[in-house]
């Protein structure tokens, strides 16, 4: 591939808009891909154009969707890459998002795979659930498209098929051989052939072939319960009503047994949404969905996400479905087609069928939740007389008789916790360390650092106590000059949210019912976790740490070095002095935490 950059000049100095406008009326009448830039030249968009002057230029003329105009309205700059061919520029744009992570971009999980199922090439072979393939490591099976369908399929595989159960041979046979599900090779010798035999009959039954499996499952079962062996026959029958609940949800829907994937879409104004049915031997396993924002038109984005699908995938389809769009450029990276008639349309269909149900429950959804937001948000801000409430940031104090004392904070946005915001602070040694005195460090340390960084201010603080924490914060607040408004969140006798009480000492009831109430309920369990969950990671370091203490040699860079090597304290507990001196301490410190850890068993010995 050969990537140019677009041709640029010396532009004098003049306004941003200005050196945008200049920009625009260079580019290139080429294929390539663009990268939008905001005000911090950070990456928020990286697009494929198959003509870049036209594709770019558009973002800044016409009318566009709220979405697709707030990213325009934070574009302070662009960057384009010419390419030779738009291959080219489609398989680019994947690297680029993939590298930048762009805001404004469909961003896939990092490196998603799918499970298999591989019968391992051992010469006494097992069945396993793995997400490497491996060349030459067995024969792989899928991909399924979650573990879940994958374990309970490789359970069913090892109830019906003998395969070795356990990782290492041991010395004597185990539950599975008596049960008739291993054939045993720490207890006799089983010849290759009695392997090759069992791999043909799973192959069969990864196909599909379940009717002679049946069939001997029915034969088995009937000759145990003749034999009075009701617990194996019962053990027979289970097994069928497994397999046959298996077919039930495997119809099959092909019949030529291939591997292959059927794709849909479905959008509105601003959002898409892709469907993607897994048909693996001719089977239906199952979908994924995926819903997301979308700032260009409906196929480059659907075209887009195709693209940095099936290039992180680890194992391609043999055939990918596609409805009716020009797949000139996919179709040269990937076995893509467009069904025309038959039943491989029908399932296209069905797929964009499914995607246009899904996108309509989830946007009825949406509007549910945000109207119960803002009907929430509007019941607490006309309980304390703030006419526009978005952002609610809550504190909470935690410690045990004032040790280990912490706080945690957790933001609110729009009624939806705003977890990129939620933030940690260990309270600083202080004369008088009562929870008053906390919050007010935490609330003063808080402000002013967003002072200091010129950052919005909350629209209310909530404290998770009452009239001492309020006036505590309120106090932090007037010193750094800071206005915003502080309310705490009573509790009963059950620990339970009951009520407000603002900073003049008024309780504010709410309606249990009501959208409000739940808010705060939600806001007050969550500050309480965030905030416990940290004071239990401090104090659980703090003690592992304090058995480390002491010891004669063994600073805080020798007991990290011992925590790593060891994994616990347990660990390096029970470790003999070679051990200690193998994770790379010296022979005189090794032998103080051997010392350390073992004087008491000695002197328990002698006497």
């Amino acid at each position: 591939m050969h990537y140019r950059p677009s041709p640029t000049r010396i532009i004098p100095r003049c306004s941003n808009m200005e050196i945008l406008r200049e920009k625009l009326s260079l580019l290139p009448d080429k294929p390539g891909v663009y990268l939008m830039k905001d005000a911090s030249g950070q990456i928020i968009y990286v697009g494929k154009a198959k003509v870049l002057k036209n594709r770019v230029r558009s973002y800044f003329t016409g009318s566009h969707n709220g979405k697709t105009q707030l990213m325009i309205s934070l574009i302070a700059d662009f960057e384009t890459i010419i390419t030779d061919s738009e291959v080219e520029a489609l398989l680019l744009e994947c690297n680029l998002i993939k590298k930048h992570n762009p805001k404004y971009n469909i961003l896939l999980r990092d490196d998603k795979t799918y499970p298999f199922i591989t019968i391992t090439d051992e010469a006494h072979p097992r069945i396993l659930v793995t997400r490497q393939v491996k060349k030459g490591a067995g024969k792989y099976y899928g991909p399924y498209p979650n573990a879940t369908a994958a374990k309970e399929a490789a359970r069913l595989l090892n109830r019906l098929f003998p395969f070795r159960k356990c990782r290492q041979i041991p010395n004597k046979p185990c539950l599975y051989y008596h049960l008739g599900q291993c054939l045993g090779p720490c207890q006799v010798d089983v010849p290759k052939e009695s392997y090759d035999k069992i791999r043909k009959e799973t192959a069969a039954f990864l196909k599909g072939d379940q009717g002679a499996i049946l069939k001997a499952l029915e034969k088995k079962m009937k000759e145990a319960s003749e034999n009075l062996e009701f617990e194996r026959a019962k053990e027979y029958r289970d097994l069928m009503e497994d397999l046959k609940k298996v077919g039930e949800k495997q119809n099959i829907t092909l019949n030529d047994f291939v591997d292959r994937d059927v794709v849909g879409y479905a959008y509105t104004q601003d959002q898409l949404c892709i469907q993607i049915f897994y048909l693996r031997q001719g089977k239906l396993l199952s979908r994924d969905n995926f819903i997301f924002p979308y700032y260009e038109e409906p196929e480059e984005a659907f075209v887009s996400f195709l693209a940095q699908f099936y290039t992180e995938s680890s194992a391609l389809p043999q055939e990918i479905l596609l409805p009716p769009l020009d797949i000139s450029v996919l179709a040269k990276l990937f076995p893509m087609v467009v069904p025309q008639k038959g039943q491989k349309r029908d399932l296209v269909q069905m797929a964009m069928e499914n995607a246009q149900t899904t996108l309509h429950e989830q946007i009825s959804i949406e509007i549910r939740n945000l109207t119960e937001c803002t009907q929430a948000l509007a019941e607490i801000g006309n309980a304390l007389g703030i006419p526009s409430l978005r952002t609610i940031e809550s504190f909470d104090i935690s410690n045990i008789a004032g040790t280990h004392s912490v706080a945690g904070m957790i933001q609110f946005l729009d009624g939806k916790p705003n977890r990129s915001q939620y933030r940690k602070f260990k309270i600083q040694p202080m004369p008088n360390m009562d929870d008053t005195a906390s919050m007010h460090q935490v609330i003063e340390r808080r402000y002013a650092r967003l002072q200091q960084e010129n950052l919005p201010l909350p629209d209310l603080i909530l404290v998770d106590g009452g009239k001492g924490q309020i006036h505590a914060a309120l106090a932090a607040l007037h010193s750094l000059k800071a206005a915003i408004p502080v309310a705490g969140m009573v509790k009963n006798d059950k620990h339970q949210t009951s009520a407000l009480i603002d900073s003049k000492d008024r309780i504010h009831s709410l309606d249990r019912r009501s959208a409000g109430f739940r808010l705060l309920e939600r806001i007050q369990n969550e500050v309480h976790r965030f905030a416990i969950t940290f004071h239990r990671q401090q104090r659980t370091k703090s003690m592992t740490l304090s058995e480390l203490d002491g010891i004669a040699g063994v600073g805080p860079k020798r007991r990290q070095q011992l925590l790593k090597f060891f994994k616990s304290i347990d660990s390096i507990r029970q470790a003999t002095l070679e051990e200690l001196q193998q994770s790379g301490l010296p022979a005189l410190a090794a032998a103080a935490v051997y010392q350390h850890f073992n004087s008491h068993k000695e002197e328990s010995h002698d006497s």
